[in-house]
């Protein structure tokens, strides 16, 4: 298995440094609650910590001031905070502040084997369709950066559970990487560095994983191998490849194949782990007339041919609920169908725009407004996901949710990518 390799690590020296000022979550989390990134500056201070050499989307309008401070820390940390392990995959364990543990393996991919247009058929694939127009201000935050630290989370479809659940019996022997709590109600994190023996298994599972004979036995059909679907972090994923193929523009292919920049920093999870759980996010359109959208949404149902399953989907507007049936959708889940009219409807109406809603109860209360239509339906089943990808390609965006904030991954491990 080549797209997805051991990688050199760069990590602190944890007898020396707090682990729990040191990792932080997800710089993608919390962008609506200032307060929350307040209060990890307070317990950070001066500590050496993940807060300084990232930037919390928060901050985004303070991009072009804050990159060259971020640059600047992660130079200091090469010299005087990280220390280079040596080269290995690492087996990581997340106690989630419910108290169940969720299990990775953190490693390299070769972003040669991945693509995230439309249509593609490479080895690792996008869920969601990505928003090109959000690549551009991620790719000045990574293009000088000397190291990357990964949040990116890939799903591989193992329902056999072969290739991360074994470390169970195995890692009392390993050599532990890291152990320590989270800040922030993030639970607690234990990372093992993964030895060659393991490295193999590993590798002939994941080999496993996509010839001829599983694919067809999970999917049906005769189909181009997908073996990591990105769960989370599909954007800065993205920018990493942009920015690989800015530099194969720039030096040459041959040159940038030889460049640690040709690589991405993963966590690795199985879509069967009994933890991860898929929450759907519905839609609520604003500053529409309910009437008319419904007669639209009427045309829009009557006008597909499909042969996929009748889906239903429960229209709320301060009226009360209405039950609406897709009778022949084209796509694969209710949400795709939904999406495609809702993208159409808001293009062609003015003033209207859509949003996209965790949970019934905000959900109901949102769409109790004057001029808000809410959408709820059945959210898409975990061993749809690879399927879906398969048949219809990325998943409308906002389709689902792993997880609650506090469970996102935390800045930990590093790489240099320069």
């Amino acid at each position: 298995m080549k797209c997805f390799l051991p990688a050199n690590v760069l990590l602190t020296d944890f007898n020396k440094v707090d682990g729990t000022k040191w990792a932080v979550v997800a710089c993608d989390q919390y962008t609506s609650e200032p307060e929350y990134w307040a209060e990890v500056e307070n317990t950070v201070g001066d500590a050496p910590s993940t807060l300084h050499i990232t930037l919390p989307e928060v901050y985004l309008d303070q991009t072009e001031n804050r990159i060259p401070l971020v640059n600047s820390e992660m130079e200091k940390y090469l010299k005087d905070v990280l220390i280079s392990s040596h080269t290995s995959l690492i087996y990581l364990e997340r106690t989630q502040a419910n108290g169940k543990v969720r299990r990775g393996i953190i490693g390299m991919v070769d972003l040669d084997d991945y693509d995230f247009g439309k249509g593609s058929a490479s080895l690792i694939r996008a869920t969601e369709g990505t928003v090109l127009s959000r690549i551009p201000p991620r790719v000045k935050i990574r293009r000088d950066a000397p190291i990357e630290l990964p949040h990116v989370l890939m799903l591989i479809d193992d329902p056999e559970r072969t290739v991360i659940e074994p470390f169970d019996s195995v890692k009392a022997s390993m050599e532990k990487a890291y152990d320590f709590d989270l800040m922030m109600n993030g639970g607690h994190v234990c990372g093992y560095f993964v030895g060659k023996e393991e490295e193999y298994r590993i590798a002939d599972a994941l080999d496993a994983l996509i010839s001829p004979e599983a694919m067809k036995k999970r999917y049906g059909g005769d189909f181009a191998p997908l073996l990591f679907a990105v769960g989370d972090g599909n954007h800065s994923l993205a920018t990493a490849k942009t920015c690989y193929e800015d530099l194969k523009a720039e030096i040459g292919a041959e040159a940038a194949a030889r460049s640690p920049a040709k690589y991405a920093l993963v966590e690795v999870e199985n879509l069967h782990d009994d933890t991860l759980e898929f929450e759907p996010i519905y839609r609520v359109v604003f500053g529409a007339d309910a009437e008319d959208l419904k007669k639209e949404l009427s045309k829009y149902a009557s006008g597909l041919g499909g042969k996929e399953k009748a889906q239903k989907v429960t229209i709320i507007t301060a009226k009360g609920d209405e039950e609406f049936i897709f009778e022949h959708p084209s796509a694969q889940l209710t949400v795709g169908t939904l999406q495609a009219f809702l993208d159409s409807y808001i293009a062609e109406h003015e003033g209207t725009e859509v949003d996209y809603i965790h949970g019934e109860d905000s959900l109901r209360k949102l769409s109790a407004k004057d001029g808000a239509v809410g959408f709820l339906f059945e959210g898409m089943a975990k061993d749809q996901l690879f399927k879906t990808v398969i048949c219809d390609g990325a998943l409308p965006r906002k389709t689902f949710s792993m997880g609650h904030a506090n469970d996102k991954r935390y800045y930990l491990e590093c790489r240099r990518i320069k």
